[in-house]
């Protein structure tokens, strides 16, 4: 196990109708001016909104509202919400809804004392401060990101077709409300695009190229075999609540880091290679109606066939834990397969499982089906290029010859 620094500082309040405490809980922590940001309509349409609205007002916490967060938030957006914080004097951005929400709350707050353009901090040109930065709380509505809790927040520029995320524990929301009654109205495709976007964010911790880690391994894998165990219940009965809430806790827990301690190559560093996000940012970079975990369904599975063999091991243990696969053993099964043939086998079986899974729930099996053709892949490698540089990877360097190859082989 690798040294490591973990810091989750977020106060988390679960249950049924939790959300009515949103302005008592933003109170106790001395807050008093809260900038509400919301996406494109639904939480106004279901009465989020007005509830948490009249949870601040009953606790005396002044607000101004920011709404039309959009999935792949968008810059624009971010810098109309830093000048609107900065002239009501929020103390708190307060985010209602998904990861789209909550990310663009964690930009408007990096953005409020930062004396330039708030894509000078995407950009790498500056570094986020504390000092004079707003909190940032969310009532979660969309489980999906995990940005209720994590490090890192993620921003499209769609003049410059770039997408890019900025990690700090600056990020960290001070609050999060999880409210699982109120993702009974989620639609069946949202449901099974977060629940695949959990399973990445576990998936890329444990794909790295550092070996075993037990206590963290089996964390990472008991996750993703709960989220295939509830996804199929939550899609049969949306308003099934045990199966919302494992769903909720679990997507908190993918991506606060607690799935990847130990496998980091650094203390400070988040562990693995992010091969498959860095791929699937271009795509709804270039698109913004692609949503991410629909992505991600299709690039994980290409990523995966395609570096498989750069560590076999860690695939056999995934294969192991998370379905049960085991390569079979030529002389003690009597078949006629050599052990490299046995081991390609169980690896292919595995990544089939997990693909069928994402497919069962209604995602993507190919580009094809998300509209990328193979005439847009050279413009995808293009800006990954300004992004990334012209390799990227943990588990195995790509080029981007490799990354063509892998976008090819998924259309």
């Amino acid at each position: 196990m690798n040294d490591f620094t973990f810091f989750s500082p977020t106060r988390f309040v679960f249950g049924r109708g939790v959300c009515d405490r949103t302005g008592a809980e933003l109170a106790a922590l001395g807050h008093v001016r809260a900038l509400v940001v919301y996406g494109q309509g639904s939480v106004v349409r279901t009465g989020t909104l007005e509830r948490v609205l009249a949870s601040l007002d009953a606790a005396g916490v002044a607000h101004d509202e920011l709404g039309g967060a959009r999935p792949n938030p968008s810059v624009a957006h971010v810098r109309e919400g830093v000048a609107a914080a900065r002239s009501f004097g929020a103390d708190v951005i307060l985010a209602v809804g998904g990861g789209s929400a909550i990310d663009t709350a964690k930009a408007i707050s990096l953005g409020v004392p930062h004396a330039g353009d708030v894509w000078d901090l995407f950009a790498k040109k500056a570094a986020p401060v504390a000092e004079g930065k707003p909190a940032v709380a969310c009532v979660l509505t969309i489980p999906a990101a995990g940005s209720e809790a994590s490090d890192s927040c993620v921003i499209s520029n769609d003049e410059l077709c770039l997408k890019r995320g900025l990690s700090t524990d600056l990020n960290r929301p001070e609050l999060a409300v999880m409210d699982p009654e109120l993702t009974f109205t989620l639609p069946a495709y949202q449901t099974a695009a977060g629940v695949t976007d959990m399973c990445a964010h576990i998936m890329e911790r444990y794909f790295s190229s550092y070996g075993p880690v037990p206590v963290t391994d089996n964390i990472a894998c008991g996750l993703v075999r709960s989220l295939m165990e509830e996804a199929p219940r939550a899609l049969a009965d949306p308003k099934d609540y045990d199966a919302r809430a494992n769903i909720m806790w679990a997507g908190m827990l993918a991506h606060n880091g607690l799935a990847g301690l130990g496998r980091n190559a650094k203390p400070n560093a988040r562990a693995g290679g992010w091969e498959s996000h860095a791929l699937e940012h271009e795509l709804s970079a270039h698109d913004a109606t692609i949503t991410h975990g629909a992505g991600l369904a299709v690039v994980f599975p290409a990523w995966m066939r395609y570096v498989w063999r750069a560590n076999p091991e860690r695939f056999l243990s995934f294969g192991r834990d998370v379905f049960g696969i085991e390569p079979v053993d030529p002389e003690a099964d009597a078949v006629d397969v050599t052990p490299e043939q046995a081991v390609a086998d169980a690896v292919t079986a595995t990544i089939d499982e997990l693909q069928e899974f994402f497919v069962s729930m209604g995602m993507p099996r190919t580009l094809g089906e998300l509209g990328v053709t193979a005439e847009q892949i050279p413009a995808l490698l293009g800006t990954l290029e300004q992004n990334k540089g012209r390799e990227i990877g943990d588990l195995m360097r790509l080029s981007l010859d490799d990354v063509r190859a892998i976008y090819e082989s998924a259309l």
